[in-house]
Parts: C-alpha cells; structure tokens; sequence
C-alpha cells in the first residue's frame, strides 16, 4: 500500500473509531425508563410512549400478566412506572406499600360475558353458574357491587378462579359459563360468535374508572422531574391512541396477538386516559371503601400520599 495512501487509511479508521466511540457514549447516557403494563387492550398507552421520548429518554415495556404482578414490580423497582388494575395499587396502598397513584390510564375495558347460548341476561341469571373472576382485580370488587345491588353476593354464583387471558378461551371450551373480563376478552368472544354482553358493569358508583399509572414514593421524591416528563409522555400517547383509531387497533393487534374484527369489537368499550380529578379522587375513594368493606384490606390506604394529584396538575396545561 502507498505510504500516503495507508496514512489515509489509518486517519479514516481513527475517525471511525471516535464516531463509533461518540455514539456508544450517547447511547450509554440514554435514560431508560422500565414502564410495567398489563397484556390487555386498556393496558396499550406504553407502547405509544417512544413516539413521543424526549432527546434522550428510551421506554422498555414490560408486560405482565397479573396486576399483583405490575404492582409487586413498581414496589420492588422493577419498573420505574406501572400500569394496572386500582384494586392492586388500593391493595398495596393499603399494606404500607410505597405505591403512588400519579395518573389515570384507562376508563371502562370490563365486560360481564357470558354464552351465546347460556340463557344468562341479566347479572340475575348467573345465579347458580360458573363465572370466572380474577381475584383481587378490580373488576372482582365492581362484581361484587353489582352482585349486592340485586341482592346478590359471591355465595350465589360459582366463582371460578381463571387469568384475564384464559377466559374467552375458557368460554369457548364450556369450562365457565360467564366472565367478568378485562378486553380483549370481550371483544374475542363477540368476534368468534361464542359469548354475549350481559352488560358493562359501569352503573355503580364506581363508575367506569379501572386502571391507573403509577411509581414509587421515592422515585417521586428522588427524581420529580422524571415523574413529570413520564406523565407528559403519557398523555400525549393516551390522548394520541383515542385520536387515531386505526393506529390503535393496529398496536393492540400487534402487541396482543389478536385478530383485527376482535380488537375493533372491544376498542369501543376502552377509554385511554391520564389526569385525576375531582371525579376520579371520588370514585377512587369510594372503591377503596368497597374493598374495605368486603374484607380485601384492613384499612384504608391514606389517599393523602397514596394518591398524589400534584404532578398530573402541573402539566395538565402543558
């Protein structure tokens, strides 16, 4: 090789070199932040978040299948931020846990399902059937609400302990002969010809309020700043998804593994959403008295520090 010519040679390759140097050190100061959800419909806003990541933030989701599961990982750090059911986040508020509501994420997304063919109308007519509930979800305790306003209780129905995932296919074998589900489930087994809607359970005062966004307490006081860039994130691929439909669906497809006519049977039945309000804060209370009352927790959590509106305010004109 021509002296001239290696020397080019060599001052290309240590260019290369510091380019490649420059672009690992930039990629080592990214910030990653671990955001835990559920493996459902109304669970789909992280899958949004890279959209919208600031210059130097990147979002790694994590799917579980429970929301004990979303809410133990928020609790022991295994995720920065976790989406899921109220039920385990008041459960874990409850316990003394550090776990901090710090948005909404999801309105509606429950569905009571039962046989195309099972004579079952009306939360009455489960009487004596098999219904599969997950426990401590919190469509367990609106069931439960539902169940008392006709003079119900747990005692009348069979309660079959079956995964929010399993249940339609769980209706489809004739394992159940109902569901209280979380969609996609509903929208499965409206789309397959096997299950009915008995009805969306969203009459008591509970309303249609079900999962929320939340952290660690002291994420909150170690790093504010992150908690607020996250919620901006969020409502910006909260508000993003319920804008443009086809791209929802399209995500939930690919991320659920779900065929497009079930995913467009249960996108209706979601609300994606990210601020506390004063509604919210009612209802939330109100559930908390529920659970209370049905001896899922031994206490109130304290909604001072449980629940913390502060931050969701602070970009709310943002």
């Amino acid at each position: 090789m021509h002296r001239t010519t290696r020397r080019h040679f060599i001052r290309l390759a240590i260019a290369a070199t510091a380019l490649v140097s420059t672009a690992l050190t930039a990629s080592a100061e990214e910030r990653v932040i671990k955001v835990g959800t559920l493996k459902l419909i109304h669970g789909i806003s992280p899958y949004f978040y890279e959209k919208f990541a600031p210059a130097g933030y990147k979002f790694v989701v994590v799917p579980f299948e429970s929301p004990t599961d979303g809410k133990n990982a928020v609790v022991t750090g295994s995720v920065d931020f976790g989406i899921f059911g109220l039920a385990a986040a008041t459960l874990g508020g409850a316990n003394g846990e550090p776990v901090v509501v710090i948005g909404a994420a999801c309105n509606r997304g429950m569905a009571v399902v039962a046989g195309k063919d099972s004579g079952i109308n009306s939360i009455k007519d489960l009487k004596g059937k098999r219904v599969a509930i997950w426990p401590g979800s919190t469509q367990e305790v609106v069931i439960l609400d539902r169940l008392a306003a006709e003079g119900m209780t747990v005692k009348d129905i069979q309660s079959v302990r079956v995964s929010f995932s399993d249940m339609a296919p769980a209706l489809a074998r004739g394992d159940i002969d109902a569901y209280v589900g979380a969609e996609p489930a509903a929208g499965i087994s409206l789309a397959s010809g096997v299950g009915k809607i008995v009805e969306y359970p969203y009459s008591t005062p509970t309303g249609s309020l079900n999962m929320v966004l939340t952290t660690r307490r002291e994420l909150i006081e170690k790093d504010p700043e992150l908690v607020r860039t996250l919620l901006k994130v969020h409502r910006k691929a909260s508000e993003y998804a319920m804008s443009n439909r086809d791209a929802f669906v399209e995500m939930a497809m690919q991320k659920l593994g779900q065929q497009k006519p079930s995913i467009e049977k249960a996108a209706p039945n979601v609300e994606l959403t990210w601020n506390i309000d004063n509604k919210f804060l009612k209802q939330a209370n109100y559930y908390g008295t529920q659970m209370l009352e049905k001896k899922q927790i031994r206490q109130l959590p304290d909604y001072k520090s449980f629940i913390d509106p502060s931050l969701v305010k602070a970009i709310s004109g943002s």
